[in-house]
């Protein structure tokens, strides 16, 4: 998410409807544009950390972090070190089946970035993902309370 377009939209918000007025009215909304353009950004990532910490604490294992370069503002999971397992959780270390996957090409290619990241081939990494997936999901499963469904955006 680039910050500077969600905060130069609410700064467009504000003064829009400074328009709605007398030149006093105008020249009002422009001040408080330009001081919520300076403080936007301060509350946004204020917001993401609290949204993040939330989402984490769902989390049957890894967590949710926000990344910050410049401009740019991320939320990334990172799964917990002891999480990955090398083997199948049920005991099935024979790894025979195949499957025949249609991926989009952009899926594609963050499954080899996730590889390569790793340090592992590409049907590991899938193996692991699958394995964890179902994991968390049998964990979800099994246990009550507030669950978070559903998506954001901007």
């Amino acid at each position: 998410m680039k910050m500077s377009l969600v905060v130069e939209g609410l700064r467009s918000d504000v003064i829009s409807i400074g328009e709605l007025g007398d030149d006093t009215v105008a020249e009002v909304a422009e001040r408080i544009a330009e001081l919520l353009g300076r403080s936007a950004p301060g509350r946004i990532l204020d917001l993401l950390s609290e949204v993040a910490a939330e989402i984490s604490a769902e989390l049957p294992e890894g967590r949710v972090e926000i990344r910050v370069a410049g401009d740019d503002v991320d939320l990334a999971y990172l799964q917990d070190e002891y999480a990955t397992p090398d083997a199948p959780a049920d005991g099935a270390g024979d790894l025979s089946a195949r499957i025949t996957l249609r991926l989009s090409e952009g899926l594609k290619n963050r499954v080899e970035e996730g590889a390569a990241r790793e340090g592992v081939s590409v049907n590991t990494y899938v193996v692991r993902m699958l394995e964890r997936g179902a994991s968390a999901q049998r964990m979800r499963d099994g246990r009550s309370g507030n669950r978070l469904r559903g998506y954001g955006s901007t």
